[in-house]
C-alpha cells in the first residue's frame, strides 16, 4: 500500500472555511479520481501562531495508480485549491510505502 501525504500549512484566519472545503468539496474530488481506498485528514498537535498545520493522507493500493493520478489528475485539482487559497497556504507532497500495521 502506498500512502500520498499532502501537508498543508493554512492561515489561521481561513482556516475554518479551508477545512470545510476540504471535507465538502476537495477530498471527494480527489477520492471521485477512482485513484485512493480512503482518506485521513490529521492535524499536527503544535501551537502555532501564523497557522495550522494538517496533514491529509490517501491510501492508494499501488504506485503505478499514484502515478497515474500524478500525472493525469492532479494537476487540476491542485489548481482549484490553489486559486481558493493563494498566498494562504503552502504545501508538500510525501509518498510513503506502507510496511506492516501492526495491531495489538
Amino acid at each position: 500500500m502506498i500512502i500520498y501525504n499532502v501537508t498543508v500549512k493554512i492561515n489561521l484566519e481561513i482556516e475554518s472555511d479551508w477545512l470545510l472545503w476540504m471535507k465538502s468539496h476537495h477530498i471527494p474530488d480527489v477520492l471521485n479520481t477512482g485513484s485512493f481506498l480512503k482518506c485521513r485528514i490529521l492535524k499536527l498537535l503544535i501551537d502555532e501562531t501564523d497557522g495550522s498545520t494538517y496533514a491529509i493522507q490517501y491510501d492508494c493500493e499501488s504506485q503505478e495508480v499514484l502515478d497515474h493520478y500524478r500525472t493525469h489528475l492532479s494537476s487540476t485539482l491542485q489548481k482549484d485549491h490553489t486559486s481558493r487559497y493563494e498566498g494562504k497556504f503552502v504545501a508538500f507532497r510525501t509518498t510513503l510505502e506502507l510496511i506492516e500495521e501492526l495491531v495489538p
